[in-house]
Order: C-alpha cells, then structure tokens, then sequence
C-alpha cells in the first residue's frame, strides 16, 4: 500500500480492470449505503458500465493504481446525469476507494485527474449525489469546487432504513 500521494498512479480505466472494479464496487453494495444498488454483480453483468466510459469524451472513467503491484486503489468516473437530451452538458461524478486507501489523497487524485479530463469537453456542471452521513464525501467534494444545493430525505431504502442524499453541483 502506498504511504505517499505521489507513488499513486492515475490512468484511463481499461477492459482488463472489469474484475478489480467490479469487487470494489461489490464492497460498498455489501457493506455500505453509499451506493443504492442492493445486489452483487458479477464482472459480465457490469462489463456495460465499464464499456460506457471511454478514454474520450465526457463520460470518464479514472483508476488509481499502486505502483509497484498495479493493485486498484479506487476509481472516479463522469456519467450521463440523465437520459433526456437537454442534460447532455451535465453529467454526475462519483469516486470509490478501496477502504484501507481512505485518507491516503487517493480520491483528491482521481477527481484531479477526471476534471483536468473533463476540461475540454461541451460540459456546464457536474453533479454528485452524497448518501447521508458521509462527511469524508462532503468535503472532498467541496475541495473541488461543489456547492451544496439540497438534500433528498429518505429518497432510497438499503438495510432496512431510509437514506438521505445530499446534492452538490460544480461549475465546469
């Protein structure tokens, strides 16, 4: 595990990341709120996801890797905000660490690297939809430039309770 935020790489994520992501993700299905889907995927069942956020474009996906094992520490990603045509310039960010990366600046790197992507793309805000509590969430958010503008209550039900998300936007 890397102990500076320098050792830690940033890249494209590519097809042969699928089964690494895909167990990172399962995690927060598992063991968190953070994520609203109730079910495991296998790596197939999410190939789509991946598949969908190509190197260019303003769909991203960024993976951080450590350097010497090339293990995944995270990955941060831009995807559609939603379907109807007149959103095409927003898009929804969301960032995902393995949890023993946490508070290593593995997140600050990702976003780093999405938004510098991002830069030159037909794009007017980003979103970020923060289930409740994530204090750790909030304020790297905040870091870049999201602004809190309004909070779903009880909008999902995982675990048998209610979770809140809070919305942030940024200006791109």
């Amino acid at each position: 595990m890397p102990t500076e935020r320098t050792e830690v790489q940033v890249r494209p994520g590519v097809e042969g990341d699928l089964e690494a992501l895909t167990a990172l993700y399962n995690h927060y299905v598992r063991e968190t709120a953070i994520t609203f889907d109730t079910a495991i995927f296998t790596p197939e069942e999410r190939r789509p996801w991946l598949l969908s956020h190509p190197e260019d474009g303003p769909y991203r996906l960024m993976v951080a890797t450590a350097p010497d094992s090339q293990e995944i520490l995270g990955y941060a990603t831009s995807s559609p905000f939603r379907a109807k045509p007149a959103y095409a310039t927003s898009v929804e960010t969301t960032v995902y660490v393995v949890p023993d990366a946490g508070r290593r600046g593995v997140g600050t790197l990702l976003y780093k690297a999405l938004f510098e992507a991002l830069s030159g793309e037909d794009l007017h805000r980003a979103y970020a939809g923060i289930a409740q509590p994530n204090e750790a969430s909030a304020r790297l958010h905040e870091r870049f430039g999201f602004r809190y503008v309004g909070t779903y209550r009880e909008v999902g039900r995982k675990f048998g309770r209610y979770w809140d998300v809070a919305w942030y936007e940024k200006d791109l």
